[in-house]
């Protein structure tokens, strides 16, 4: 795919103001315009649909609403990403999914789906507004400003457990905990294809991608250290697996950049996962569908364990798989 990004955020944000396009090639006929623009400009395939749906995109010129057409080879696509609006973080009420808290942190359970912190296109709808609603008063101050502390972050279409303080000291001990890698996290992923060996590490610098400034990348110069640890702990058949891994270090799209690097991408991933896998083809219809229609990286922050920052008493929390990727499961068991 040929793609010119005139962005003008250099940052991993879900957009930015600009002109997305690319021509169609033949290797391209047939596929959804939405999932041909996911990943383009660290646009989300729900934020790519949003836009076209209110009239953003042009085949060849002409305006197109549907985010379902089908890409024709040899046609010129654009999506246009308005600038971003000024905001102001204002609390917003939301369900959440409490896993614990106190005067210092609370713990939760993220859904797939939401931003954690507002930005360029997602001004407000966030966690940061749903927690400033829910514990608004009880916020003792960060850096002098009453909001909520976000020492670590899950990208918005990644699910599971996530800690946010809520106090100064609280802050300031989690993130020199994240930092040092003092904790232990956990993540639980669908890949296409089974990792071999069926456990091990992937040490890799993970840095910006030399042609796409808004993808990551495994690179040779330039990059941080990167590892993670991995578990292959179902497999089916030589189709699909659901992989734990554990991060040594943090970079951002670490476990969706390492197992895409040894072959195996996220299912549903639009970012790392841009070709229909050939290891596919050996699933039955109905599971090969339910896979391929996953609108987001199949990835879920299943367990996160570390020191209070005040206490020093070890905590530690998990989450069951998420109705969206135990609903895969329940599809790749159904059809084995």
């Amino acid at each position: 795919m040929s793609a010119r990004n005139d962005t003008s955020d250099d940052g991993p944000g879900e957009n930015g103001p600009g002109i997305l396009s690319f021509t169609a090639t033949a290797e391209q006929a047939g596929d959804r315009l939405d999932r041909a623009f996911a990943g383009m400009g660290g646009l989300s395939r729900s934020r790519v649909k949003a836009l076209m749906e209110s009239g953003h995109a042009a085949r060849d010129g002409a305006v197109t609403r549907d985010p379902s057409e089908s890409v024709r080879p040899g046609a010129v696509y654009s999506l246009t990403v308005p600038p971003p609006d000024a905001a102001t973080p204002l609390p917003q009420a939301m369900d959440l999914t409490i896993l614990y808290e106190d005067r210092d942190l609370i713990v939760l359970d993220k859904p797939a789906g939401l931003v954690v912190h507002p930005a360029p296109g997602n001004p407000d709808g966030t966690l940061v507004n749903a927690i400033l609603a829910h514990a608004g008063e009880e916020l003792s101050g960060i850096g002098g400003e009453k909001r909520p502390g976000i020492v670590h972050r899950l990208d918005k279409d990644t699910s599971g457990v996530m800690v946010v303080a809520k106090s100064e000291v609280a802050h300031h001990a989690l993130s020199t905990a994240f930092a040092e890698r003092d904790l232990d996290r956990s993540y639980l992923a669908l890949a296409w294809g089974v990792p071999s060996p069926a456990s091990g590490s992937v040490e890799a610098a993970v840095g910006r991608h030399p042609a796409d400034r808004k993808r990551m990348a495994v690179v040779t110069r330039g990059g941080k250290h990167a590892l993670t640890h991995y578990v292959t702990e179902r497999a089916w058949g030589t189709a699909c697996a659901l992989v734990r891994c554990k991060l040594a270090t943090g970079r951002t799209h670490q476990i969706r950049v390492h197992l895409a690097h040894i072959g195996h991408p996220l299912v549903g991933d639009p970012v790392y996962c841009r070709r229909v896998p050939a290891v596919s083809r050996s699933l039955a219809e109905e599971a090969r569908e339910a896979l391929m229609a996953f609108p987001r990286q199949a990835l879920h922050a299943q367990s996160l364990g570390f020191r209070h920052p005040v206490t020093g008493v070890p905590l530690s929390f998990s989450s069951p798989l998420p109705p969206d990727m135990a609903a895969l499961v329940a599809a790749l068991d159904t059809a084995a």
